[in-house]
C-alpha cells in the first residue's frame, strides 16, 4: 500500500512538472511571435514621427531655397507614397513579403528623397545656421537613429520566431497546435546597416 502511495505520488509530480514544461515550450512559440509583433509596432511609430517632422522641415528649407522645387517636391511626394503605404498596410503584411517590400521601398524612397534635401540645405549658410533647422535636423537624426535601431530589433525578433518555427520543438507545435503560423517578413536591408544603426545626414559644422 505504502509502494502504490509512493508510485502514484512520483507520478503526478512527473506529469505537473511535463505539464509544466509543456505549456512553456508550447507558449515559447506564442512569446515570439508576440515580440515580433512589439518589434513592428516600435518601427511603425519611428517611421510615423520621421514623417510628421518632413513637413516642418520642408516649409524651413523652402523659406530659403524655394528654388529648390524639385528636391521639395519629391521629399514631398515620397512622404506621401511612404504614409500611403503605411496606412494601407493589409492586416497580414508581417506574412506577406511582398507587401513589406512594398513599403519597405516606399520607406527607402522617401530616406533617398530626405538625404537631398540634406544636400540641397548644405549648399545654404542661412539654412545651416538657422536655429529651426538646426532643431529640426537634430530631430530627425534621431528619429533615424531610432528606425534603425528599431528595424534592427526587428529583424531579429523575426529571425528568432522564424528559427523557432523550423526547429524542435518549435516544429511540432506548429504542426499540432499552430499550423496556421507563417514565416515572418523581414526587411532585406545591408548588413553593415544593421551592425551601425548611427544615422549622420552631416550637415552640421
Amino acid at each position: 500500500m505504502k509502494v502504490a502511495l509512493i508510485v502514484v505520488l512520483v507520478l503526478v509530480l512527473a506529469l505537473l512538472a511535463f505539464g509544466g514544461k509543456y505549456v512553456g515550450i508550447r507558449n515559447n512559440l506564442v512569446t515570439k511571435k508576440e515580440s515580433v509583433s512589439a518589434a513592428w509596432s516600435q518601427v511603425d511609430v519611428a517611421l510615423q514621427r520621421r514623417a510628421d517632422l518632413i513637413p516642418n522641415l520642408v516649409e524651413t528649407v523652402k523659406g530659403f531655397a524655394d528654388q529648390e522645387k524639385n528636391v521639395l517636391t519629391s521629399v514631398i511626394e515620397a512622404r506621401a507614397k511612404a504614409s500611403q503605404a503605411q496606412v494601407n498596410l493589409p492586416a497580414d503584411v508581417l506574412t506577406n513579403p511582398e507587401a513589406m517590400k512594398r513599403f519597405q521601398d516606399a520607406q527607402n524612397s522617401l530616406g533617398g528623397a530626405l538625404r537631398q534635401l540634406m544636400v540641397v540645405a548644405e549648399r545654404y549658410p542661412d539654412i545651416k545656421s538657422g536655429q529651426n533647422f538646426l532643431a529640426l535636423q537634430s530631430q530627425l537624426e534621431g528619429t533615424e537613429n531610432r528606425i534603425a535601431i528599431s528595424r534592427r530589433d526587428y529583424i531579429e525578433a523575426v529571425r528568432v520566431y522564424n528559427t523557432e518555427l523550423v526547429t524542435f520543438p518549435g516544429r511540432i507545435w506548429r504542426s499540432v497546435m499552430y499550423s496556421s503560423s507563417q514565416p515572418m517578413a523581414a526587411f532585406d536591408i545591408p548588413v553593415q546597416e544593421q551592425q551601425t544603426p548611427k544615422v549622420d545626414f552631416g550637415t552640421k559644422k
